[in-house]
């Protein structure tokens, strides 16, 4: 029997199943005791929630990495929110216990969150059923998952891999983990990473189709798990896992090198970040600089603006960790699946084609003058931050950024506060409208740095959250690949560096496409930083055209695909 799933963390894991079943969190049989009783059992559960998590945290800041620490420490943000406590105790004014109180209300956040086209949101989803369940457990009295005292060879099987059951995991006595929900940028996803256990996130019934000790192999390259195979087929499994280990084994050297092709032609290496944790686990995965910092999610699970003072400390310590390193800073980028309810945001009835990123900053200028001066001063120091503005469609949005820095500017001026006084600013290219106007949008740009994400959304006309056009989604599509080359040919022209920080930077298949191109900088995730570096430093000018040559002279997406899934090894 063969299961398919997302890829969600590479490697081949051959051993038998054990799988992890929830807990029994029924609580219809407790009484209500009253507001003041009930609140206290709350309070109480909270209290040592947050020191659970904490003690968890510590053990995978110790154990995994600062990084992945965050994900609880994030919980305890989250439950620890005014907004979120006040709703329990409204839930529990109205008559409901502690239990029912919580479950109402972690149940309404994760739904929200899941709602979100955004898979970075939907993890917001996954951490409030986390708390969701632990909370419960604790009310209740019932006594966790514990993946402690796995036996040697185990193929961990679960709905989900929380953050919390992480805690104690032997990597040792772990093959491989399967999931009944996560994506490739899923909690479950990235502690699979961290720990470098192959998994496959999203099998349909897991939990059912698959029994305690039965052998199986988990490719998490591929997404997909052999239940049950025959000799012929393990053998086949145990040469392809001493191969990856192998291939593991010789990435490792590219991690101090520079990032070259195969003609010694130089290429920036960046990373994506999220949170300054992140910048350095992207230091320490050897990328030579920020290529995108999504400042929103300093926005959001909280219930007012960040101060100019916070958003100024953490740009700064980004700027810091990277020292002698550029850190290119994407400004607000909210509306469309990116939801911030203390900003006021009217629903809209199509918000990613609405009222959202700069064009909502630019209609609120008192709000994005607050990130531009932060920006501004954190950039005095090691005058190493450019500003990138998103969803750019027009000459006029670039113009009306540039008449609020120079504001800015001014302002600091007076105040006699330092300031980074020649801070590039560039733009995110990720529309047909600023594709397609390239060539004028330069003029007015210190750099350009590519989506694809959005591009190739936007360019197809796909949403990528309805599954009945999900297949119609590919940056291999011509009409995408003309759109890339078209603004990478744009800057070249005008004299300013062009990146890229959607996922295509770190496709192995388009990066001879990239190259011969012209692109000056690969932004990818850290965990992509040397299997990138690798692949640059494979190819030869000559090859790469050759192959580029070849793959534009394609009609269609799937013949572009197959191609390069053929030429690029």
């Amino acid at each position: 029997m063969i299961l398919r799933g997302i890829a969600a963390s590479d490697g081949i894991g051959i051993g038998k199943v054990v799988r992890v079943q929830e807990q029994n969190l029924d609580y219809s049989a407790v009484k209500y005791g009253g507001k003041e009783a009930e609140k206290d059992r709350l309070q109480a559960a909270i209290t040592q929630f947050n020191e659970k998590t904490t003690d968890m945290a510590e053990h995978i800041r110790t154990q995994v990495g600062e990084k992945e620490s965050e994900i609880l420490t994030g919980q305890i943000m989250m439950l620890s929110d005014p907004f979120m406590q006040s709703q329990m105790g409204e839930a529990i004014d109205a008559g409901q216990c502690a239990e029912a109180a919580v479950d109402q209300v972690c149940t309404m956040y994760a739904e929200m969150f899941a709602g979100v086209d955004d898979e970075l949101m939907r993890q917001r989803a996954t951490d409030v059923r986390d708390i969701r369940s632990r909370m419960l457990a604790i009310l209740l009295g019932v006594t966790g998952v514990d993946v402690s005292r796995l036996p040697a060879g185990s193929v961990l099987v679960a709905r989900d891999l929380t953050p919390s059951m992480t805690v104690g995991l032997d990597k040792e006595h772990v093959a491989a983990i399967l999931t009944e929900v996560g994506g490739r940028t899923s909690h479950s996803a990235i502690l699979a990473r961290a720990l470098e256990l192959p998994a496959v996130l999203s099998v349909p019934n897991a939990m059912e189709q698959l029994k305690d000790g039965e052998q199986v192999i988990v490719d998490g390259g591929e997404g997909v798990a052999l239940v049950g195979p025959d000799q012929s087929t393990l053998a086949q499994y145990q040469t392809k896992q001493e191969e990856f280990l192998r291939r593991k084994a010789l990435l490792a050297v590219y991690r101090d090198k520079e990032t070259v092709d195969a003609e010694g032609n130089r290429y920036a290496l960046y990373a994506n970040i999220g949170s300054t944790a992140d910048a350095a686990a992207a230091a320490g995965s050897g990328a030579e600089g920020v290529g995108l910092f999504r400042t929103e999610f300093l926005f959001m699970d909280r219930v007012d603006m960040p101060t100019e003072a916070e958003q100024y400390e953490a740009y700064l310590a980004v700027s810091r960790t990277m020292a002698g390193k550029e850190v290119i800073i994407r400004t607000l980028d909210v509306g469309g699946d990116k939801a911030v309810d203390y900003l006021g945001m009217a629903p809209e009835e199509n918000p990613f084609l609405g009222h959202r990123a700069i064009r909502y900053c630019l209609d609120n200028p008192d709000l994005y003058k607050v990130q531009l001066r932060a920006l501004l001063r954190a950039g005095a120091e090691e005058k190493n931050i450019k500003i990138m503005l998103p969803l750019v469609t027009s000459l006029e949005e670039i113009r009306g950024a540039k008449a609020l820095l120079e504001t800015c500017k001014r302002e600091l001026e007076a105040e006699g506060l330092p300031y980074h006084k020649d801070i590039p600013l560039g733009i995110m290219v990720e529309t047909p409208a600023a594709a397609l106007i390239a060539d004028l949008l330069a003029r007015e740009c210190d750099f350009f740095s590519i989506g694809t994400n959005d591009l190739t959304q936007y360019t197809m006309a796909v949403d990528r959250g309805n599954a009945q056009v999900e297949n119609l989604y590919t940056t291999f599509h011509p009409a995408v690949l003309r759109s890339i080359r078209n603004v990478i040919t744009a800057a070249k022209e005008a004299g300013i560096q062009v990146g890229m920080c959607g996922e295509a930077a770190a496709d192995p298949r388009l990066i001879p496409l990239l190259m011969t191109w012209g692109l000056d900088e690969f932004s990818v995730s850290a965990s992509a930083v040397l299997a990138t570096r690798a692949q640059i430093h494979h190819w030869h000018t000559a090859q790469a055209s050759q192959v580029t040559q070849k793959a534009m002279g394609l009609s269609t997406a799937a013949e572009v695909e197959e191609y390069l899934k053929s030429a690029v090894q």
